[in-house]
């Protein structure tokens, strides 16, 4: 746990001599938070503020509070959000579901309204500033455990997140570092092709997605306004851009389970028309995405989206993780909901979607054939069988 700690610490978020760091967990997370905690401080922390969250208190307010307060921020967390960003923190957030389905039995549309609005709305604002180098890191649990093996061994689920995030490794720093330049090396050839559009096909899927022509691949690897590097996702292993918000078209079927909001979302299968989405249809959870893409007018439309191939640690495997950071970086996905400026020249320009909301959900796969087209209008294959093609 403390190598892990200082892996998310001082490769992950950077935290640097004298910077306050803000820490975001769940009660169950308590171990892994304090263990963070004492890292940042022995990395330089000025002062370490922990933020602890309970699923228990969000099902008694979906239960029970006025539909007008399920998107409400207290203005005391709001003005808190604005110094952690003012302050240019460093961000340690932790996920890790100890009750992955805590919330099935609720109404699925106040499921899916009840977050903070003005909070995420700040969030985003930060993040497309590039004022706070964060990272997020996941938190082995026995309810986690449960959902992915069918029994709460926390032990096993410790040995994946280790080789997941590199811990296996004899000098993980050093194998992270060659990671990142693996990833970057893979988002430069991309830049250089200049993609115009990418298509997707395979069972259930005929999806079209537009660039911009100032979108530009990122890897792993972030940077602050300021120039500090940081990786914002422990694990990760994709390379993502920002789409232009009104170019996609077609279906897509998500290739694995989403877990959103103490739910989790089965077969599901959504439309593009003129980038919106136009329906959704699911075997279980449809009502949460419906209610999360009525957050705000902009939630239905495509805010990033990533390559991932078979090489991906989380993907070999062979596991659903029931746990987005995971699962996103074991194949392909796209995100409905706000865009990541820091993928784009100029930052927030037109055809750049701002929203509350982003939700990532997996759709790559070995019968997924995923073609670019770039501007010259030249078909360059990109993955078969999830084996990436440009190597």
């Amino acid at each position: 746990m403390r190598r892990y700690a200082e892996l998310a610490v001082r490769v992950g978020a950077n935290v640097q001599p004298g910077q306050l760091v803000e820490v975001l967990g769940r009660v169950e997370h308590a171990p892994v938070v304090r263990a963070v905690t004492a890292a940042a401080y022995r990395a330089g922390a000025r002062y370490v503020d922990v933020y602890y969250s309970d699923q228990h208190l969000r099902r008694a307010l979906i239960e029970h509070a006025a539909d007008d307060v399920l998107s409400w921020t207290p203005p005391w967390l709001l003005e808190r959000a604005k110094q952690i960003g003012d302050e240019r923190a460093a961000v340690v957030a932790l996920t890790g579901d100890a009750e992955p389905e805590l919330l099935a039995d609720l109404p699925g549309e106040r499921v899916g309204k009840a977050r903070m609005k003005e909070l995420a709305e700040e969030n985003n604002r930060q993040i497309n500033e590039q004022l706070n180098n964060w990272t997020v890191i996941g938190v082995p649990n026995a309810g986690w455990a449960k959902q992915m093996f069918g029994e709460p061994d926390a032990d096993r689920l410790w040995d994946l997140v280790e080789y997941c995030v590199r811990l296996d490794e004899d000098d993980p720093v050093e194998a992270w570092r060659d990671h990142v330049a693996r990833i970057g090396r893979r988002a430069r050839t991309l830049n250089e092709m200049k993609v115009d559009t990418l298509h997707y096909t395979g069972p259930g899927t005929e999806l079209t997605i537009g660039l911009l022509p100032e979108s530009r691949w990122q890897g792993c690897e972030s940077e602050t306004a300021e120039g500090l590097p940081y990786v914002a996702n422990m694990p990760t292993e994709e390379v993502f851009t920002t789409p232009d918000r009104r170019r996609t078209e077609g279906v897509v079927r998500s290739t694995r389970p989403l877990a959103l909001y103490g739910q989790i979302v089965r077969g599901l299968e959504v439309r593009f028309e003129g980038g919106r989405i136009v329906d959704v249809k699911a075997d279980e959870g449809e009502d949460v995405v419906r209610g999360q893409l009525q957050t705000d007018e902009h939630a239905p439309f495509l805010g990033e989206v990533a390559l991932v191939d078979g090489d991906s640690r989380i993907g070999k495997t062979g596991l659903t993780f029931f746990d987005t950071l995971f699962d996103e970086n074991a194949t392909c996905h796209v995100a409905y909901g706000s865009a990541y400026a820091e993928a784009v020249d100029g930052g927030v320009i037109d055809g750049v979607n701002v929203s509350t909301v982003h939700t990532d959900f997996m759709i790559g796969g070995p019968e997924i054939a995923v073609d670019a087209v770039t501007a010259d209008g030249t078909l360059v294959p990109l993955l078969r069988d999830d084996v990436w093609q440009l190597d």
